[in-house]
C-alpha cells in the first residue's frame, strides 16, 4: 500500500460515516444524495493537507476529474447512474496512485459480494417486510452505492493497517 497508514486512519474515521449512508441510501431510495457526495470531497479538503504531503494532495485532485469524466461519459450512455458517477469521483482522491490496481480489485470483489447479497436479501419475505418502502428491492437496476461505499471502507481500513 502507499497510502500512509496514519492517512488511512483519519480518512476512514472521517469518511466511514458517509460512505455507509450513501450504501444505505442508495438501498432505500436508489439515489445518493448530492450532499452526501459533497460531504466526501470535503472530508478530503479538509483533512487531506493535514495527513499527505501537499503535492501528492494537490495531485490527487487529478483522479477527482478523471473519474468524473469518465464517469459522465458512463453516466450519458445509460452504463452509470449520475449519483454513482459522482460519488465514484469523490472517492478517487482518496485512493493513491500506486494502489489503483489492488483498489480496482477490491472494488470489483465488494461488486460482487454485494450484488449477491442484495440478491438474495430482497428474495427474503422477512427481509422485504421489514424493509417495505426500499427501492432497490423493486427494480431491476443494482444499488451501486451499496459496493462503491464499503469499497471505500475496506481501501482505508487495509490503509490503516499496512500502509507505508
Amino acid at each position: 500500500m502507499t497510502q500512509s497508514a496514519l492517512a488511512g486512519l483519519w480518512f476512514l474515521v472521517f469518511a466511514a460515516p458517509v460512505c455507509l449512508y450513501v450504501a444505505w441510501s442508495d438501498l432505500r431510495t436508489m439515489r445518493i444524495p448530492n450532499l452526501s457526495v459533497l460531504a466526501l470531497i470535503a472530508v478530503y479538503a479538509v483533512v487531506g493537507p493535514f495527513v499527505l504531503p501537499l503535492s501528492d494532495w494537490g495531485w490527487s485532485w487529478v483522479h477527482f476529474v478523471a473519474v468524473l469524466l469518465v464517469g459522465f461519459v458512463l453516466s450519458l450512455t445509460g452504463g452509470f447512474g449520475a449519483g454513482d458517477a459522482k460519488f465514484a469521483a469523490a472517492m478517487a482522491p482518496f485512493v493513491a496512485l500506486g494502489d489503483l490496481r489492488l483498489f480496482l480489485v477490491l472494488l470489483s470483489a465488494v461488486v460482487i459480494a454485494a450484488f449477491v447479497a442484495h440478491r438474495l436479501l430482497r428474495a427474503i419475505p422477512a427481509v422485504r417486510r421489514a424493509t417495505p418502502d426500499w427501492a432497490s428491492w423493486q427494480r431491476k437496476e443494482f444499488p451501486f452505492g451499496l459496493a462503491l461505499g464499503p469499497a471505500l471502507i475496506f481501501y482505508l481500513f487495509l490503509a490503516s493497517i499496512y500502509g507505508s
